[in-house]
């Protein structure tokens, strides 16, 4: 499967959902890059957004909520926030 823009950022939504934990969101990254079948017109897009995810679980560098907008935005995409009460 060739990785997109909007693939990269269902993934980080998976993240930020719980959806999907951060050593999955790190394997996915890695492993897309590695196999390196990404779209080509968003290439460097996406090898840098990647690269970024691929070392999200070192403790130096983490993955905070302001990565993920700053993620998302180079993707071409924004994160809103709902509340809505606890079940």
């Amino acid at each position: 499967m060739t990785v997109t823009k909007k693939i990269a950022a269902q993934k980080i939504f998976a993240y930020l959902n719980h959806k999907l934990s951060l050593e999955k969101l790190v394997d996915w990254s890695e492993n897309a890059i590695m196999e390196g079948n990404l779209a080509e017109k968003d290439m460097d897009v996406l090898m840098d957004v990647l690269g970024r995810l691929g070392v999200a679980d070192v403790r130096s560098f983490g993955l905070t909520w302001e990565d993920c907008q700053s993620l998302m935005k180079q993707l071409g995409y924004s994160l809103q926030v709902e509340m809505a009460e606890a079940a």
